[in-house]
């Protein structure tokens, strides 16, 4: 499956192995990382890893999860995801852009393309997102999306320190005519 979305200034399509190099710089980058639950990597290989483990979800008929590059003038500035649930009726978004492109709108364009794409494509009923609670930008790009406050007393352990954090979640629900609720 290929699927290529087109918005006012970015292309968002699916990552192949190509990809390493570009999607490394961010993904290794602490201060890009800061409130991702796995990551940096720490080596390229682990990058390299989830590109095969991504690019093979789109050979799937149906994939459980949609991971986009997001480039902007044929450049990767980042990605955006959503992974579906079993009865495919749920998605959760998420998201990092290259510390270099922040502030500049690219995430919500983004996300506001995935958002519909979940939406009308997929025909999920329910987006949520979640993250760190000291993670600002994160959680004011949920609420620009339209997405409420579900949950504010989450905890979220990051696999590679073992940090706890409380963790903020955020919804968006669908009525069967594809109108927010």
């Amino acid at each position: 499956m290929y699927y290529e979305i087109k918005t006012e200034r970015l292309i968002l399509r699916p990552f192949t192995p190509n990809d390493a190099d570009a999607v490394h710089a961010y993904a290794s980058d602490k201060e890009n990382t800061e409130f991702m639950l796995y990551l940096p990597n720490d080596t390229k290989e682990e990058t390299e890893r989830f590109l095969e483990w991504v690019s093979g979800e789109w050979k799937k008929e149906r994939p459980d999860s949609y991971e986009f590059a997001v480039t902007l003038a044929g450049k990767l500035i980042g990605a955006l995801s959503v992974a579906v649930n079993d009865d495919r009726t749920e998605g959760e978004l998420g998201w990092i852009l290259d510390k270099h492109y922040w502030k500049k709108g690219y995430a919500l364009e983004a996300a506001k393309a995935v958002k519909e794409f979940s939406i009308k494509e997929l025909g999920l009923i329910q987006l949520k997102a979640s993250c760190d609670y000291r993670n600002k930008n994160s959680y004011k790009l949920m609420q620009k999306l339209g997405l409420q406050l579900e949950k504010d007393d989450g905890i979220r352990i990051y696999p590679k320190t073992h940090e706890q954090a409380g963790e903020l979640t955020y919804s968006l629900s669908v009525d069967r005519d594809r109108k927010y609720l």
